[in-house]
């Protein structure tokens, strides 16, 4: 035998080896689809307009310190609308002041100027606006991806749609009310004081200081289930935030047989502030708000190094570790709602797949019987070669992770037909070559020379129109994309070279060839 063709025979065996190695049950499997498997399927708004607002927010309150250092009285500063600033200066004197500290804020524009009254208005030029909302969204995109890993979902769909919403597919998750409690939660962390120079009572009446605001701790019945709200009259200024965290773990809680308690710990930066913080207020509680419900609000005896806190609430253990698990990933940088939900239960998708694997299994028997009828010992080359093909397809699969769906049962149809054609092209030239009164060798030759440009045409073009799917498609769009470019790249391999070699070992090897079954 030649040295060529053992060459090849061994690619060809390597190729098959390594193809039954990946489909090994055990060694990889084929991520199934939200179609074919079951899940959770959510479509969210991110509102990109809250996260501009508390971006103005900010920008007020730093304001608003940057002018106290500078020893300028402010009257009033507050917020208007989304993206704007109303300043009112206690003495118009410090005009000129002021200005030189708002200078600083450079995403902000001065409009309606009164200096006689010490007034004017900040507002956030459109630029800045839009990268915002962007930011929103991108942001939110990454969080919510972090999210979803740490909690153990395998191959979920993730994916920006539009301009302010959220795509999210969780294959194999048949908990939708803990999924979206994960997912949608801002998880905004905020550590403040109480203000205890104002009562609750009066607060409630509506005596409130603008530099605070009530909100409310969530206490639940054990026995009787019942909810109670306790109000708390907080500070609005934010001492510490979840930003600065760099741990967050489930501990069982000490004082409180049967329920739990997340321990978190900061960054150095963190824990310096949180140092300073409890040394500077002590006697004073510190009341730790998740997106705005307070969770707890001890009481600060002393000075607490090192960075460490822990956040009670009557906990289950799974409620504590999804509360970690968001806190390690981070704060949504603005809410999310969900705008479209559907759950897909198992049983559909085992109905998919089973009613795609007859669809395919039947097409590849009814192409294999008319293969091996009409081209008779060519045909039953044929037909190896696609048996091949989806080796090598399923196998690539499996390999890079990809995942099937419904519709990419659909594109392994669609290869299984164009692999038949591709064979069936090179088939046609042979026949001519012999038509003409070519010998077997030359008709074998010219056939596989000839078809090779058209093939490669094809395949490349309907390659390119996967890559398309792939990179502008939505999910179920991009598995079917996906099953496309791979099989096109395995009957590309099997078509040219396989059935080339099996040809070559079945009649170019022997010294005289007189006929072709064919």
């Amino acid at each position: 035998m030649p040295r060529h063709l053992r060459v090849r025979i061994a690619f060809v065996v390597l190729v098959v080896a390594v193809s039954i190695w990946y489909l090994y049950p055990l060694k990889r499997t084929i991520n199934l689809g939200l179609d074919l498997r079951g899940g959770i399927h959510l479509m969210l708004g991110v509102e990109v307009d809250k996260h501009v607002a508390s971006q103005t927010d900010r920008a007020a309150e730093d304001l608003k310190a940057a002018l106290e250092r500078r020893g300028i009285g402010i009257k009033r500063i507050v917020r208007e609308g989304n993206a704007a600033i109303l300043v009112e200066l206690a003495n118009p004197q410090a005009w000129n002041d002021a200005l030189t500290v708002v200078a600083e804020l450079g995403a902000f524009e001065r409009r309606d100027d009164d200096q006689a009254a010490g007034r004017f208005k900040l507002v956030m030029s459109e630029r800045r606006v839009g990268q915002l909302r962007d930011d929103a969204v991108r942001q939110g995109l990454e969080t919510i991806r972090n999210r979803v890993d740490q909690f153990g979902v395998s191959e979920p769909t993730i994916t920006r749609q539009g301009g302010d919403r959220i795509l999210i597919q969780l294959p194999g998750v048949q908990d939708p009310a803990r999924a979206k409690a994960l997912i949608g939660k801002t998880a905004l962390l905020e550590f403040r004081l109480l203000d205890e120079r104002t009562s609750v009572e009066p607060a409630l009446a509506g005596q409130l200081p603008e530099t605070s605001e009530i909100l409310y701790r969530r206490e639940v019945d054990k026995q009787t289930k019942s909810e109670r709200k306790i109000p708390y009259v907080v500070l609005k200024r934010r001492l510490l935030t979840g930003a600065e965290l760099t741990r967050a773990e489930v501990q069982a809680d000490p004082n409180s047989t049967g329920n739990w308690q997340v321990a978190i710990e900061f960054t150095s930066t963190g824990a310096r502030i949180f140092g300073e913080v409890t040394e500077q207020n002590v006697g004073k509680h510190l009341a730790i708000i998740l997106d705005g419900n307070v969770y707890s609000a001890p009481r600060i005896n002393e000075r607490i190094p090192g960075g460490r806190a822990v956040i009670t609430g009557q906990f289950t253990v799974d409620e504590a570790r999804d509360l970690a698990i968001i806190l390690r990933a981070g704060a949504l940088p603005a809410p999310v709602v969900i705008l479209e939900e559907r759950t897909v239960g198992p049983s559909l998708g085992a109905d998919s797949i089973r009613q795609g694997l007859i669809a395919i299994t039947g097409s590849a028997v009814v192409v294999f019987i008319f293969m091996l009828v009409y081209y008779r010992l060519s045909g039953l080359i044929a037909d190896v070669a696609l048996g091949l093909n989806l080796l090598i397809l399923f196998a690539c699969m499996a390999a890079f992770g990809a995942t099937l769906t419904l519709p990419g049962l659909a594109g392994i149809a669609l290869t299984v037909g164009m692999a038949v054609d591709t064979n069936i092209l090179i088939f046609e030239r042979i026949r001519e070559e012999l038509r003409v009164g070519k010998t077997p060798r030359s008709a074998i030759e010219a056939g596989f020379r000839r078809a090779f440009r058209t093939i490669v045409d094809t395949h490349l073009t309907v390659m390119g129109t996967a890559i398309i799917l792939l990179s502008f498609g939505t999910s179920s769009v991009k598995g079917f994309g996906v099953s496309l470019f791979i099989g096109l790249g395995a009957s590309l391999f099997t078509a040219y070279f396989f059935t080339r070699l099996l040809f070559d070992l079945a009649y170019m090897r022997r010294r005289t060839v007189e006929t072709i079954s064919i």
